[in-house]
Order: structure tokens, then sequence, then C-alpha cells
């Protein structure tokens, strides 16, 4: 069978240059993908090794040269890692003096082909000369199935990688297109991550086979995606942006509203005049908890209560971003650097489950060591363990957090305070029995003159300077 890229009668294409190793894409599918380039390495070659025979071009190819495949590594190694450090060595091996050697791989090497960097890093500390020639992504085809530009804020993400996650780490308000969902079982792995946070009935579309003759569509709610059953290596997965439904739409609706040609009355707003919208939103959102535990309301009032303290916070932010003191990520870096730092027994090493200690207990305990190191970190002393507890909290709520901190320091035993009222109740009372006689504590406080949120103040303020705190 006669080249595709030459004549009989026309002149012949002149060499082409070629390192030791060349990486070489395959193009999405059709072998009209292969680049002229491509093909002339491909001649040129002593070795052509595929990193999968999986890829329509494959039998194309065959025709032409003699194809050695990596496919045999993906079933003798279970770990992702394993297989690629495989195939680096299996490359690298190939790669005789002399002799040109091309791995090839679908669609372009430098799109969802985790073993390019490998191989380049290897070559080089062996000091092995290396070229990569690309060939169209599958991206391009795939976006264009759908009638996506991808100049429109288009991403891209591998399904592994999103399977993986707890949370898909996209902006959900531009376009998204997930490659290479190649089973069922990632499929619905997948459709789990971005359901946290896409609604179960966002349309998405599924694209198989794009840039070949074989190419189609299917659009389907997001929760029946993994109830197809066609899905290979050549499957994508497209979602349109959920409009008004990123945390940077409502960024950027903020961001306006402060601008010269925005809102007069958010203009004028400090972070000062904001501290009582901040309170009075984060009480809305508890009475609309309550209110739903009680059954007056269902969940869409709590979540638009949220919102409001959501927009509270970032209007502050927003406003300290103009001010040129801190701006959302400087917010967001240290969270979760916290996070992540007190929580060694889920991102670290730390293990729970000391024989006769409850885990909870031993979170606690490791909570406290860490934050008394962080506060040590930023040159934080304090006289005690009940420093540290909020003076704004109401009483109630500072008195819960007083108690627990005194009984994790040994300084108050866990049913001292509540053998004194213990007449007060029946062996197991529940919320509403314990409402009731807070009620009554309540009453009889106001029947004598006493503030009770007073009264439980001052007597914290007691509680801290009897043990030195």
């Amino acid at each position: 069978m006669p080249s595709p890229f030459t004549s009989p009668t026309g002149p012949a294409l002149p060499e082409f240059t070629q390192a030791e190793i060349t990486i070489l894409g395959l193009g999405p599918g059709d072998p009209g993908g292969l680049t002229l380039a491509g093909w002339q390495a491909l001649q040129q070659a002593a070795r052509i090794l595929l990193r999968t025979r999986q890829h329509p071009c494959v039998d194309f190819l065959a025709a032409h040269f003699s194809l050695e495949s990596c496919d045999d590594l993906y079933e003798t190694h279970e770990d992702f890692a394993d297989i690629y450090s495989a195939i680096v060595e299996r490359v690298l091996s190939a790669a005789r003096p002399g002799e040109r050697v091309v791995y090839a791989v679908p669609g372009h090497p430098w799109v969802g082909e985790a073993t390019t960097p490998r191989i380049l890093a290897a070559a080089q500390e062996q000091g092995r000369s290396v070229q990569v020639l690309g060939a169209e992504s599958f991206v391009v085809p795939s976006l264009a199935a759908v009638g996506v530009d991808i100049m429109d804020g288009g991403q891209v993400v591998d399904a592994m990688i999103l399977a993986r996650q707890h949370h898909p780490q996209v902006e959900v308000g531009l376009p998204l297109l997930v490659g290479q969902i190649y089973a069922r079982w990632l499929a619905s792995d997948v459709k789990l991550t971005l359901m946290n946070a896409y609604p179960d009935d966002h349309p998405v579309t599924l694209i198989y086979r794009a840039g070949t003759r074989e190419q189609r569509t299917a659009t389907m709610p997001l929760h029946a995606l993994d109830q197809h059953e066609d899905f290979d290596h050549l499957t994508s997965l497209y979602l349109p942006p959920l409009h008004h439904g990123s945390f940077t739409a409502l960024q950027e609706i903020v961001a306006h509203l402060r601008a010269p040609e925005g809102c007069p009355w958010d203009q004028e707003q400090t972070l000062e005049s904001l501290r009582q919208d901040l309170l009075g939103e984060c009480a809305e959102v508890l009475e609309a908890i309550d209110m739903e535990a009680a059954g007056e309301e269902n969940g869409a009032h709590i979540a638009e209560e949220l919102g409001d303290v959501l927009l509270v916070a970032t209007m502050m932010v927003q406003i300290a971003t103009e001010e040129g003191r801190f701006k959302m990520a400087d917010v967001i870096r240290p969270l979760l650097e916290k996070l992540i730092r007190r929580h060694p027994h889920v991102f670290g090493d730390t293990v729970l489950g000391d024989a006769g200690v409850d885990a909870v207990d031993q979170v606690l305990t490791n909570w406290e060591q860490i934050k008394a190191a962080e506060r040590a970190a930023r040159g934080e002393i304090r006289s005690g363990p009940l420093d540290g507890i909020p003076a704004h909290l109401p009483a109630l709520e500072k008195a819960r957090k007083l108690q627990s901190r005194a009984e994790r320091a040994g300084l108050l035993a866990p049913d001292t305070v509540a053998s004194e009222v213990a007449a007060l109740f029946s062996p197991n009372p529940d919320a509403q029995a314990v409402g009731e006689r807070l009620w009554a504590l309540v009453a009889f406080a106001r029947q004598h003159g006493i503030n009770p949120e007073d009264a439980l103040r001052t007597y914290l303020v007691q509680f801290r300077q009897r043990h030195g705190s």
C-alpha cells in the first residue's frame, strides 16, 4: 500500500531529522489525523512502540509497519504509577545506539498523556535525545461535536483524576470536557463526583469516538450517566455551564456592585458597617434550621439564608481587596492549610483507634495539641486551658464550650454539674425536657429581677478566675 503522503510521480519528501526517541501523537482517531512529520518519523523508525493498540489508527499502521505495544503492562501491574514506570523503562530500553524509536500515543502527547513528561525526565537523566511530535488531541473534535469553542472558557479534565476527587475542582460556570471515560464503573465514579456540584438533572452529553467516522453523541441528565454501557477509551463527556451557580459568578456580581457604576449602598459599606448584617444573617440561618426541624420549612429556606451569609462574607472580602488588605485567595489558602494540618488522621500518618479511647476524643486531643503548636508558632501565649473562647458568644454557648474545655483539662468532672440538677430530670431526659427546665430557670430569674444572660456570663468569669485563666 503506498504512503498517503507520497505520490508515485511527485518529488520525494525531504528526510525528517529525528532524535533517538520520538514521542508521536496519533491524533484523535482516523489515520487522517496523522501529521506529515509523524508519518516520516514512522518511516524512519527502527522500532515502533504503541502505548496501546486501542486506537482506530492502529489497524492502518499495522498494514505498513511492524508494531509493538505496551498493553501487556496494564495486565501485569495494578497501580498506574507502576504501569507508567514500566512503559518508560521499555521505551528507553528499546532506543539503542544508532537506531530511532517511535513511541506512539493516542491524540496529542501533551494532552492527557502521563507518560510523556516521565519519558522526557528519564531521557534527560540518561543524556538521551527526545522529540515530541504533536497531532490533534481529542479536545477539539469533542468540543466541535457539541458545537463549543474552546476559547469560550472551556475546561478539560481527565476522568480518572475527577473520579478520585470528592468534589470537582472545576468552575461550574464554564464549559467542562471530561476525557477518557473508558468504563461504566469510571462513569459512575465521575457522576458521583460531579453531582457534588451540579444538579442531578443537569444535561450532559456523551461523545463517542470524536473525530472519527463513528462519531456520535447522546444527551441525558447527569444522574443517568452510568446507565449507559457503551464506553471506551475514546469516550468523552461534555457539561454545559451551570449559569448563576458558581462562586466566581458571585464574586463578579459583588465586585460589580462595589464598582463606580455599581450600587450606592454597596459602595458605602465597610467591614465595620457589615458586622451587624453578618450577625443578623447568621441568626436567620439558625432560625431556618430550627424551622425545618419543626417541619415548618424545607431545605430551600436554609439554602437561601446561607446564601445571604455567603454574600456578606464575599462583600467583606471584596472591600478588603479594594483596600489592599487581603484577597479571597488569602482567606481560602490558610483555611485549606489549617484543615489539612488539623486532620493528620485523614491527610497524614496519624492513626486513630487506641484501645479504650474513643476516636472522637482522640481527634479532640490532637486538635488541642495542634492548635497549641500553631499558637506557639505565632508567638501567642495562653495563661490556661480556658483561654481562647470568643468573648462575644452568647452566655449559654460560652458555658458549653467552657465546660468542655474544663473537662478535657481535668478541671471539672463530667458528672459534677449534672449531679446538681439531676433531681430536676428523669433518668433519660430528652432535648425537650432540658429546654423546659432552661425555660423555667429563665422564668425564675426574671421573677427575681435577674437577667439570666448576665448572671451566667458573670459566673463564667468567676469560674475562669478560680481556675487561673
